[in-house]
């Protein structure tokens, strides 16, 4: 239901939007077929559709929609049926059907009254639906409780109804009801009608009389009144109230209630209207004689009486109230109207007496009858004044006393019946006093006059004093609310003479209870405000206090009644405070100030002054002085705190509105000064030590000044003596009490108060020199020991001031932080340190008051620094309270150092960099920054000229200012740089400041960069590059974020400020423009440019009207919205979102959002919120780096600018973040397609199976990610210390990222910003040791577990590289990093408390179970495990920040830092708890240390006692799937079935003869293949053919037959590798190939076999095509050379393409559509013809129009098993160089063997060899690429030269791992744009030309004209030469990581026969050249030494100069390449 109340809402804001939600909400009301069915049953959803649709209407009754208005009247019309209880649901009780009722008709009677059409359509159903429910009620059937439940509701909330029905329905209650009417008046009451009659003539007052006198408890008088009017009679009417049944009296009052709302709705007929009118009077004359009934005249008692009684009572009111509504329609003026209503206010006046004296009076309903009573008597009288009121107020005066007569009155609670009569006579007197004030006055004074009249029982024999009648007390009550009610100074005045007479000369001059309410009753009085009252009063009140001061200590005053003590603490005091919290006007207030601190000052100095004899100027001292000496001597009062302490709550009130920072009167000064001194001496002051420790006495014979002394050394330490409320007032008084500053310490020795105390010459000189000694030991004490109490010998008059300076100050930053008093709003001048600081300007202060003083700044400094911690805690208003304070004391300790004094200038410094250290927020605070940018400068005086003091002044703010900025900038750059530009946006300001130059000159010399910086030491949050990267985008400046740079502040702050200006500005103008022309409304009076000129005149445009400034700001929302959702809309539509106008747009909304910052318009709300979450939103959405520079420049605008939307702006981001999530873009991509190199090799070299690549870069996204991460630590850093509900926003964010370890992407790329967001997450977590979030230390503990265990998980991940072509970025990548471990190695996450059992616990109580943990699951010992969960993660970060700072610096030559040496119990320690958490952790360390041998046995041991965790994981088949387990037949193998399916070359290992077939190891490798692709295994297809020689079980074979099946390309190209294999069984006889070659052949026929028709035809028409292709060479051998072309081309005009579905077999994907016969060319070879044939094809997926040549060779006679071997490999190379982003090229052009040497061999297209570019020029390689890319330096060239590097640096690393050899000038091909191609591979591995003679020594070709392009420096010294090393090493390590892969492909080749293996150990060299025993940098080092051995390698040129002399390969710069002395050789 709350759901659909919710949705109800929404639509009712816009209904017409809404329309299809409204028709479905109207769907689910009951339909009207229903309604009118014979039995209908409603459920539950549709009664609460129902409710919906009602309140619908309610909201909106003038929507145009009219299908809630038909259900509504339908339901209306159906409510009759629903009076059965087969109508509701059977869940629905009969509360609930009430509720409903309830609901319904007061929605149905809203809506009628805010529709008069609908209501006029309910008002016709109504009438019938309320007489079928009355009727309905009227039986006694089990539904009647329903209609009941409707006639109540119906009671509440009465829709209309038509008058015709009313009447009817009125005289159908009266019937239907029985409402009896008495034959005859005489029955309901005791006397006749008659006597009844004149009782209640307003005429008579005796009736009055017994009531006045009356009690309620005087049941006697009643009795013998009943027995006067007969005892039968009175038995009789009891009886009859008795026979009267409950049920009865609930149908009459609900009947009544209908009246009375009917008679509110509508008129009805005058004879029905008095008919009602006579049943109402009737019961009203019954009423009386009802309440008088006594409880024991009733048959009936205890619940079942009082059930009755307020039943009846119920009766009675609701009668009342239609009487009342009865009358309102009488005619004022008519005589029968004026009649009938005397009669009735006198049976309402009687009813109300009735109630007051009825035993039922407390009773709620009695008393909700007697409001009503009144309530009734004012709306009949007071709206006809005249005679009417008058006799009203006759009547009136004796029903108050009769009320004030009720004892029970008098408590802390009044009473309702009190609280009536005092708003009855409040109502009457407030309207009836401009109209006819006589007889207000007559009766306010009769009420006055009241309170001195005696009763009969006072006047007795004995004159003993009685207790004071309840009456005067409670008429005095009434008064005195009267007075404070109506608030008229005419009331006052007559009032209060009367009551200070009284208390002066009448019966309250002694202490009594009386006393006590007439003093309460003044007070409240003169708080009113008007003058002659409050001076009179308080003139009272001082006197009476200090006479009662006189009383207390003599020798009666133990005789004294309490009430003396009472009036003394209490009541005087209570209406001192009441006075000063009532006054308002200023000068009042001010004079009342004076006053109160006088009579202080009086009391405190003569509760001080207490040595006889001592001369007074003033008699009264010397009076209170005998007072005190009495006290003290009698010992009843320790000290005077007793009498001043009640008056500080007045004192603290009356000073909260007085600025003590304007010119006080030296009088006033004065008197704080004593009231100060005497709160020290007396230890009033709260303590202001925070460690309250025992005070020894100093001597135990002091006297009492020196007792006095004590005390005050005692207020400094605590414990607190008095009354807790002094305290609160002594904190109160200290924010409204001035300095305490003297212009010269020589008033102390005239001043007769301190005197009086360090008088040597007193009698008591002994005792006040102790007591001198005790002040200065307090003293000490306050200043926290900074100063020695030795020192202040010197000072010992001077002790009292400055212990009282040292209360105030300190005070006054305990009890509010140090805000003064004086205005609301938090600036600089509010700050208590002006205060402080004022005592230093004293001048000619003596070196130990000095010393004091600045001892009290310090001390108030840290009493403020303590309040602001104290309240770190705190959210909403009293976060901005605190952060006000904290921000108004920085503001003035920045001004105050321009002042003149060298001292406060110092201190003030001092203070403000403790101030900014302990509180950082202040660095972002815009009006500190303004103070110390601007304000300064301005605020500095001039008039006096003094240069050395302008020179220190601008010193110190240089140094300020620029350590202030740098701190900033280092911690929170994004934000910094946002207030700068700011602050430089303010023009005016700027240029008005006088030290402009400084300003500038500092900014200037502040950079800030990707390097390291030079403006501050050690690791800050700018150092991250995630954050520094943020900074660059919000400076503004177009910076290139993939290259290293430096941010200067000053320039780019300008030019962004100005960008922002312009915006603005842009902004500005629109708007007066449009305001100018009077805005584009079509329905504006005056439109055009005519009405704007008008405008323009009148000057209309500089006060912009509101409407056209709200239909401005509408249509630019409404324009700025559509564009950013159509940038939008772009970007998800893969389209490309255009920088600048994204920007522009965005600056211009944002611009428009800050124009209405300073607005409080309301209008257009909800278009900014669009706007502002668009804002947010949009970057997120498009999600590439530009749009979020973009995002983060305008996120830091909003918040610099607008600092109170920071809460909104961060609550947006975390929602976008937390989308991004749900969406899994960018860092939380975690599809595998995402993942980069891993998805991009499967399956081949990674395990899974291969997905589709993605559509967009996840690296863009990444990188968008990074730059709003920056920004998410910028602003944690800006509010960490100041806004809980920020930092709380952010932990909303990182809990919902790190709540499931799948989120997060696993892209290497990823890396650095995944590890930043883990430091923001435990940087978050830090702040558990803050303030700000102790009250969620579970929380942040369990949010630093998913921390951990997030930063672990992504290490359960292969290590990986990836490559953006970005030096800055990959540097960034491992400074990420680093600054992870930084954090985790400095140990400041080890703050958490334990348990004695190692369990995390909060507050004592632990927070996980005893084994059991949310995130790490079972545990033994938490602490235990989470410090080994930290040592291993901070193990792997660091390997894996040495692994990025190798890819990021691959020829650095710094070694692997120095790491300490990990014992082997430390590894296994890494591996068990590596698997506890996840054991693919464990598996990646494996992989990160592969030759680790403990840590492989640990792990397989781990492996083999959890081997049914693990089966989904791939990586852990080496452990238990070995060489060893299968000779042991290991019964782990027999978890294979269920194991998960690993890469396609892991399978392939398990195919060698080592692992010698075993069945179940055969059978996973088998259900592998089988579970990728056919198409993805061809690539290995040579290894499976091999895998055919030891399938014992023919396995491998049953795998190939059901593959070829699937495909007919795999058919195919397994045929032509079984062809390739197959030879003559006499040239290999042997055993070990006869069965494989025998086994071929049938193989072959099983595959054919197989085909259907379809694939049969097109595998002959394939085969046969390129048999007679191949052939050619055969009829060309016996041709001479030149007639070899032309036979060629005879041959292909024989050879048709039969189908459009033929392929070249080297390259599937491309279809044939036909031959070239002129460009068949034979090629050269010893005893072979092979042949070039050029094909015209098309892409198989591509455009079948756009046909391209392809030419390959045909070979017969050579070998080509080899050649696919080697190009396998560099295929593999190049698929893992792509996957990692490695810019370099490889080209493993298409080779496949088609038959016993056969084969067929793709030509690479556009390119020649290096000996075929000899032959057109003389020159080397650089004289050939000038020739033909242009000069040195032009882009041609230079793009060449980058292939040529690219390509190089390729087929180096492919050399190393190959060893290809025979690399001469014909074996090297280049493109036409430079890129170098390898090719013809017959000797690899082990074997070279020669015999094997390895001269080519060298890993690869490096000849002198190849370093000429790599190396222009000739010296290895060229950035080209540093490039190409960079990309040789990175790609050395990129192969490394699939070193596995790559050697498993070569192993099964091992028995091929293929020459590579004939000799040596290929696959164990292959292994060491891989070397993985290296770490990474000590690989890369080894591939940089492999570059520079093979720089200009002489055997490199003297093998060409071979291949010259035997081939005749041309190679022109051999003769420079080899030095003379080896040439000579040669």
């Amino acid at each position: 239901m709350e759901s659909m109340i919710e949705l109800c809402d929404i639509i009712a804001n816009n209904p017409e939007k809404f329309s299809d939600k409204i028709a479905w909400i109207c769907g689910r009301c009951p339909q009207s077929e229903l309604l009118l069915g014979g039995s209908p049953r409603v459920s539950r959803s549709q009664l609460n559709a129902v409710l919906v649709v009602a309140r619908l209407l309610s909201k909106c009754p003038h929507s145009t929609d009219n299908r809630p208005k038909s259900v509504m009247l339908e339901f209306i019309r159906a409510i009759p049926t629903s009076f059965h209880r087969s109508f509701w649901p059977q869940s629905y009780n009969n509360d609930s059907i009430a509720s409903f009722f309830v609901d319904f008709l007061k929605y149905v009677s809203d809506s009628a009254d805010s529709s008069p059409d609908f209501g006029f359509e309910i008002a016709g159903l109504v009438g019938e639906v309320v007489m079928a429910a009355v009727n309905n009620h009227d039986t006694s059937s089990n539904d009647s409780a329903i209609s009941r439940a409707f006639l109540l509701a119906l009671s509440q909330n009465f829709p209309p109804i038509l008058p015709s029905d009313a009447d009817n329905l009125i005289n159908y209650l009266v019937e239907q009801l029985a409402i009896s009417v008495p034959e005859s008046p005489r029955e309901l009451i005791p006397g006749s009608s008659e006597t009844s009659s004149s009782q209640s003539s307003p005429l008579s007052a005796k009736h009055f009389q017994g009531i006045e006198i009356s009690s309620p408890a005087n049941d006697s008088s009643r009795g013998s009144l009943m027995a006067n009017g007969g005892g039968a009679m009175f038995r009789q009417q009891v009886a009859s109230f008795e026979e009267e049944p409950v049920e009865s009296m609930e149908k009459l009052e609900i009947a009544f209630k209908l009246i009375a709302h009917i008679l509110h709705k509508v008129s009805i007929d005058q004879k029905l209207l008095e008919h009602v009118r006579f049943i109402a009077k009737k019961q009203l004359q019954s009423m009386s004689a009802f309440l008088k009934i006594r409880k024991r005249d009733w048959t009936e008692q205890g619940p079942l009486l009082k059930s009755r009684v307020n039943a009846k009572l119920s009766v009675y009111q609701a009668a009342v109230r239609m009487q009342i509504r009865s009358l309102l329609s009488l005619e004022a003026d008519a005589k029968t109207s004026k009649k009938l209503v005397l009669e009735t206010l006198a049976l309402l006046i009687d009813a109300a007496e009735a109630c007051i004296i009825s035993v039922w009076r407390k009773l709620r309903v009695c008393e909700e009858v007697f409001s009503t009573l009144l309530s009734g008597i004012v709306q009949i009288a007071v709206p006809r004044g005249g005679q009417p009121l008058r006799i009203l107020l006759i009547r009136l005066k004796p029903l108050v006393l009769a009320a004030c007569m009720q004892a029970d009155t008098w408590g802390n609670s009044q009473g309702a019946m009190f609280e009536s009569i005092l708003k009855t006579c409040c109502e009457i007197i407030e309207s009836g006093w401009a109209k006819d004030r006589a007889p207000m006055d007559t009766f306010i004074m009769g009420l006055a006059t009241s309170i001195r009249e005696r009763n009969d029982y006072e006047e007795q024999v004995d004159k003993e004093k009685q207790v004071v009648p309840a009456v005067q007390l409670n008429v005095i009550r009434l008064l005195a609310d009267l007075n404070v009610a109506i608030s008229k100074p005419e009331v006052v005045d007559m009032i209060l003479p009367l009551f200070i007479e009284s208390l002066e000369e009448g019966d309250a001059m002694t202490p009594s209870l009386l006393r006590l309410r007439l003093l309460d009753a003044v007070s409240r009085m003169a708080s009113l405000g008007f003058e002659k009252s409050y001076r009179e009063t308080v003139v009272l009140m001082t006197r009476s206090y200090l006479s009662k001061l006189s009383s207390v200590g003599s020798a009666e005053s133990k005789t004294l009644a309490p009430e003396a003590t009472t009036e003394r603490v209490e009541t005087l005091p209570a209406g001192f405070l009441l006075i000063a919290s009532g006054l308002k006007s200023a000068k009042l207030r001010s004079d009342y100030r004076l006053r109160l601190l006088s009579l202080c000052s009086d009391v405190g100095l003569a509760a001080e002054s207490k040595v006889e004899g001592r001369y007074f100027l003033n008699s009264s001292i010397f009076f209170l002085f005998n007072i005190f000496q009495t006290l003290y001597s009698a010992g009843s009062v320790s000290s005077g705190a007793d009498f001043l302490g009640p008056l500080l709550p007045a004192v603290a009130e009356i000073c909260s509105d007085f600025d003590p920072t304007l010119n006080v009167e030296p009088s006033l000064l004065k008197l704080f000064r004593n009231l100060w001194f005497y709160i020290a001496l007396f230890g009033l002051a709260p303590p202001i030590q925070k460690t309250q420790t025992p005070v020894k006495p100093v001597s135990s014979t002091l006297n009492s000044v020196g007792s006095m002394g004590t005390i005050a050394l005692q207020a400094v330490g605590g414990p607190y003596m008095w009354n807790e409320l002094w305290s609160a007032a002594v904190q109160r008084i200290a924010q409204g009490t001035p300095p305490l500053v003297v212009s010269s310490v020589k008033w102390l020795e005239d001043e007769l108060e301190l005197n009086a105390l360090h008088n040597p010459g007193s009698r008591q000189g002994s005792g006040n020199e102790k007591a001198a000694v005790i002040h200065r030991t307090a003293l000490s004490a306050a200043l926290g020991g900074r100063v020695d109490v030795g020192a202040m010998s010197t000072i010992s008059g001077l002790a009292t001031y400055l212990l009282a300076v040292a209360f105030l100050e300190i005070i006054r930053f305990s009890s509010n932080g140090g805000i003064l008093n004086g205005s609301t709003s938090l600036t600089a001048s509010r700050s208590a340190f002006s205060c402080v600081f004022e005592y230093l300007k004293t001048p000619n202060l003596m070196p130990a008051v000095l010393q004091c003083l600045t001892a009290i700044v310090h001390r108030a400094f840290e009493t403020a620094v303590s309040w602001l911690e104290d309240r770190i805690t705190e959210t909403g208003s009293e976060a901005v309270l605190r952060e006000s304070t904290l921000f108004a004391h920085a503001c003035f300790l920045i001004n105050s150092m321009s002042q003149r004094e060298e001292r406060i200038r110092d201190i003030a410094a001092n203070l403000l960099v403790q101030l900014r250290d302990r509180f950082p927020q202040v660095l972002w605070n815009s009006s500190c920054l303004d103070s110390l940018l601007f304000s300064v400068q301005n605020d500095t005086p001039t008039v006096v000229n003094d240069p050395a003091w302008e020179a220190a002044v601008r010193s110190l703010y240089q140094k300020v200012v620029r350590e202030w900025i740098v701190i900033s900038l280092s911690y929170a750059p994004c934000t910094t740089q946002g207030l700068l530009q700011e602050k430089l946006c303010k023009a005016n300001t700027w240029q008005q400041a006088r030290h402009k130059t400084d300003v500038v000159s500092l900014l200037s010399e502040i950079r800030i960069g990707t390097g390291k910086s030079d403006c501050w030491a050690g690791t800050r949050t700018a150092n991250i590059p995630a954050v520094i990267a943020a900074a660059a985008a919000a400076s503004g400046a177009n910076l290139k974020l993939s290259e290293a740079f430096i941010l200067e502040v000053l320039s780019t702050g300008i030019v962004s400020a100005t960008v922002k200006c312009n915006y603005a500005g842009e902004i500005a103008g629109m708007r007066r423009l449009y305001n100018s022309i009077g805005g584009f409304q079509s329905d504006s009076p005056q439109t055009g440019l005519g009405g704007g000129l008008q405008r323009l005149i009148a000057g209309a445009f500089s006060q912009p009207a509101e409407t056209e400034n709200n239909s401005f700001n509408e249509m630019l929302v409404s324009k700025f919205v559509r564009l950013l959702q159509q940038f939008v809309n772009i970007a998800e539509k893969g389209g490309e979102v255009d920088k600048s106008q994204f920007r522009e747009t965005c600056s211009q909304a944002t611009a428009l959002l800050l124009s209405n910052l300073d607005s409080d318009r309301k209008a257009n709300l909800e278009g900014f919120a669009k706007l502002l979450r668009l804002l947010c939103w949009c970057p997120a959405y498009i999600s590439t780096p530009d749009a979020m520079e973009t995002g983060v420049f305008i996120w830091s605008w909003l918040v610099s600018a607008a600092p109170q939307w920071g809460s909104l702006v961060l609550a947006e981001l975390v929602d976008a973040w937390l989308w991004t999530i749900d969406t899994k873009r960018g860092l939380f991509a975690s599809d595998v397609k995402y993942s980069g190199p891993a998805a991009k090799l499967r399956p081949h070299l990674a395990p899974g199976e291969p997905e589709a690549l993605p559509d967009t870069n996840p690296v863009d996204q990444i990188i968008a990610h990074r730059l709003w991460l920056g920004f998410f630590i910028d602003r944690f850093e800006v509010v960490r210390h100041n806004s809980v509900e920020q930092l709380l926003l952010l932990g909303r964010m990182l809990q919902g990222t790190t709540k499931r370890l799948w989120n997060f992407s696993h892209h290497p790329a990823a890396t650095g910003t995944f590890f930043t967001f883990m430091l923001l997450g435990l940087n978050f977590c830090s702040c558990q040791s803050q303030g700000n979030l102790q009250n969620f230390r579970a929380g942040l503990q369990l949010l630093e577990d998913r921390i951990y265990r997030a930063s672990l998980g992504w290490f359960s991940y292969e290590p990986e590289w990836y490559d953006t072509n970005n030096i800055n970025f990959a540097q960034s990548e491992a400074q990420s990093v680093s600054l992870f471990v930084h954090y985790l190695s400095s140990g400041r996450l080890d703050s958490l408390q334990s348990d004695s059992k190692g369990r995390a616990t909060e507050n004592g109580n632990s927070l996980v179970g005893a084994n059991d943990h949310p995130v790490w699951g079972q545990m033994d010992n938490y602490i235990v495990g989470r410090e080994k969960r930290k040592q291993l993660l901070l193990m792997l970060c660091q390997h894996e920040v040495d692994r990025l700072e190798v890819w990021a610096q691959p020829l650095s030559k710094e070694g692997t830092s120095s790491r300490p040496k990990i014992s082997p119990d430390k590894w296994i320690e890494y591996a068990r708890t590596a698997f506890s958490v996840d054991p693919r952790i464990a598996f990646s360390l494996a992989s990160r240390f592969p030759t680790n041998t403990h840590l492989k046995a640990e792990i397989t041991q781990l492996v083999q006692s959890h081997i049914l965790d693990i089966r989904c994981i791939p990586e852990a088949l080496p452990y238990f799937v070995t060489p060893k387990a299968v000779d042991e037949n290991s019964v782990l193998l027999q978890q294979l079935p269920h194991w998960a399916a690993c890469s396609i070359t892991q399978a392939l290992e398990f195919l060698t003869p080592v692992y010698k077939g075993h069945p179940r190891v055969m059978a996973y490798v088998l259900r592998v293949l089988e579970s990728y692709p056919p198409e993805r295994v061809t690539f290995f297809m040579p290894q499976l053919v091999q895998a055919l020689r030891y399938d014992k079980g023919r396995l491998v074979e049953g795998y190939l037959l059901r593959a070829a099946q699937r495909s007919d390309l795999f058919s195919h190209i397994l045929i032509w590798h079984l062809q390739g294999e197959t030879c003559d069984l006499g040239k290999d006889a042997s055993g070990k190939n006869s069965s494989f070659l025998e086994l071929l052949p049938i193989v072959r026929q099983h595959i054919i076999d197989g085909f259907t028709p379809k694939a049969l035809d097109v595998f002959r028409r394939e085969f046969d095509f390129f048999d007679k292709v191949t052939s050619i060479s055969g009829v060309l051998f016996p041709l001479p050379k030149e007639e070899r072309r032309a036979g060629i081309r005879r041959e292909l005009e024989k050879i048709q393409v039969q189908g459009d579905d033929l392929y070249l077999p080297t390259a599937p994907n491309k279809l044939v559509r036909g031959i070239q016969v002129d460009s068949g060319i034979p090629l050269q070879s010893a005893a072979k013809v092979p042949i070039m044939i050029t094909f015209n094809v098309v892409d198989r997926d591509g455009d079948q129009n756009d046909i391209k040549p392809q030419a390959c060779i045909f070979k017969v006679g050579d070998d080509c098993r080899q050649d696919v071997l080697a190009l396998q490999v560099i295929a593999l190379l190049r698929d893992i160089f792509t996957a990692v982003g490695l810019n370099l090229y490889l080209f493993p052009y298409g080779v496949l063997p088609t038959g016993p040497e056969r084969g067929i061999i793709e030509v690479v297209p556009n390119t020649r060899s290096r000996s075929q570019m000899g032959e057109t020029t003389d020159g080397g390689l650089y004289e050939i690429f000038q020739q033909d890319f242009g000069p040195v330096g032009s882009p041609g060239f230079e793009a060449a030269r980058r292939n040529f590097i690219i390509s190089s640096a390729g087929y180096a690393v492919a050399s190393l791992l190959l060893q290809p050899k025979d690399r001469h000038n014909g074996n090297l091909l280049f493109d036409n744009v430079g890129r170098l191609v390898h090719i013809d591979f017959g000797f690899i591995l082990e074997t070279s030309p020669g015999g094997n003679m390895r001269f080519e020594s060298a890993h690869f070709k490096l000849s002198h004209e190849m370093t000429q392009l790599l190396d222009p420096s000739g010296v290895m010294k060229s950035e080209t030469w540093d490039n190409f090393v960079s990309l040789c090493v990175k790609g050395y390590l990129a192969a490394r990581r699939h070193m596995n892969g790559i050697i498993n492909t070569v192993l099964l080749m091992l028995d091929s026969g293929l020459p590579c293996f004939s000799r040596g150990d290929p696959i164990g060299n292959l292994r060491k050249r891989f070397h993985p025993e290296m770490s990474e940098r000590e690989a890369a080092n080894f591939m940089k030494n492999v570059c520079t051995d093979a720089y200009n390698k002489w055997t490199t040129a003297g093998y060409d100069l071979i291949q010259y002399l035997q081939q005749g390969i041309e190679n022109y710069s051999f003769l420079e390449e080899i030095p003379p002395k080896q040439g000579l050789e040669v």
